[in-house]
């Protein structure tokens, strides 16, 4: 039976996605090709094995437009016979670029093929896609006829549904911080300096619970409160993720062709699942994809070693280790998303990365990463250390 390791994983420094980031000027197809050559040359493959680069990308249009993967490819110096397709299923975009990259070598599609995720969301902001248009069009709204909300809102609804204080909430993000700042090192064998930036620019040491209860509310909305009489407003920028310029991608092979080639992989793809799930609450969905890969692979959740789910907003994780009795020392061991920011098209590398080196640094055999996504999906995927 075939099976899809993954040989290596690198990714740029997350920085600030706003004007004066530290990666703002430069543009998101360099972004991402200088991470595609780093990683051709960090692992040594003959580029001219690689069949194809899937990427994942959210925002496509303006910079970001027209196949991303295809113009980094070539942005890069890589051969001008790899194809490239990019895809969006929004914050899962890499993760899901992973499993189709897996899943094609499993199926024997590909004996070598990269896998990887940009976004600028400082210089492409979202929801600039839409142009000002409705998106979602008449039989959408038929069924929907009070309309959907956005995340702040559908994180506000998990706070209140999981009775998530803003304390516990706010205890979350300082932990994701201090686990970030503790762990710079070791996160950093897989990050790559890019134009002299060498590390992640969201990191805050030192942030703490009496810091982080002095900010407002983020997404407290009279018109939202008289629709959820339940939600208590409790959601603040510092118990949600970060917006983040960055990009990653990984070198996926069949194991025998990476035996032949002398590469050693550091983890096999075992297992996929991918959800659709109440696009109002929206965020749930790393609960039953979770659910869904374990069932599939014939495990309990206290076989996983090391998780990393997604932090969206803190009460996305909490309510998600409430419902699946996750031991939360497994879960997201060098920090998240709250800490190191949330390049929406390219974070499922990051959590690939910290996944990989968690059951690195631990010995631990399975790895589980999962993430929610807008319109109420989510995908989760087992890593099997080699």
């Amino acid at each position: 039976m075939r099976r899809a390791v993954i040989v290596d994983i690198l990714r740029s420094p997350f920085t600030k996605g706003r004007e004066g980031g530290a990666l703002a000027h430069m543009h998101p197809v360099d972004l991402y090709a200088h991470v595609l050559r780093a990683l051709v040359d960090r692992t040594g493959v003959d580029p001219g094995l690689i069949e194809d680069v899937i990427t994942g990308c959210v925002i496509q249009v303006g910079e970001q437009a027209a196949n991303i993967g295809r113009q980094a490819v070539l942005a890069a110096g890589l051969p001008e016979t790899i194809p490239a397709l990019t895809l969006d299923r929004k914050c899962g975009s890499a993760q899901q670029a992973l499993d189709f990259a897996a899943q094609g070598v499993i199926a024997g599609a590909y004996d070598v093929v990269i896998a990887g995720g940009v976004e600028m969301m400082s210089r492409v902001s979202m929801k600039s896609n839409r142009m000002g248009k409705d998106n979602l069009g008449p039989m959408f709204h038929g069924r929907y006829p009070k309309g959907l909300v956005h995340q702040g809102i559908s994180a506000e609804l998990i706070a209140a549904r999981w009775q998530l204080g803003r304390e516990e909430m706010d205890a979350f993000a300082a932990r994701s911080h201090a686990r970030a700042d503790a762990a710079r090192a070791r996160i950093g064998r897989d990050v790559v300096a890019v134009d002299g930036v060498a590390d992640d620019e969201g990191i805050r040491p030192g942030t703490n619970v009496e810091k982080l209860g002095t900010l407002r509310n983020a997404f407290e909305d009279e018109a939202m409160a008289g629709r959820f009489p339940k939600i208590r407003w409790s959601v603040s920028a510092g118990n949600s993720s970060q917006v983040t310029d960055g990009a990653g991608a990984a070198l996926i092979m069949e194991e025998k062709v990476a035996e032949k080639l002398g590469l050693t992989p550091r983890v096999a793809v075992t297992g996929f699942a991918v959800v659709g799930d109440d696009p109002v609450m929206m965020l749930t969905g790393p609960i039953p994809a979770t659910a869904r890969l374990l069932t599939r692979q014939g495990l309990k959740i206290d076989a996983i070693d090391a998780f990393e789910i997604n932090e969206a907003f803190a009460s996305v994780v909490l309510a998600w280790q409430a419902e699946t009795g996750a031991d939360p020392d497994r879960v997201n061991r060098y920090g998240g998303a709250i800490a190191l920011g949330h390049p929406v098209g390219a974070s499922g590398m990051r959590l690939t990365a910290n996944l990989i080196a968690a059951l690195e640094e631990t010995g631990g055999r399975y790895g589980l990463q999962s993430m929610c996504e807008s319109g109420g999906m989510a995908n989760a995927t087992l890593l099997e250390r080699i």
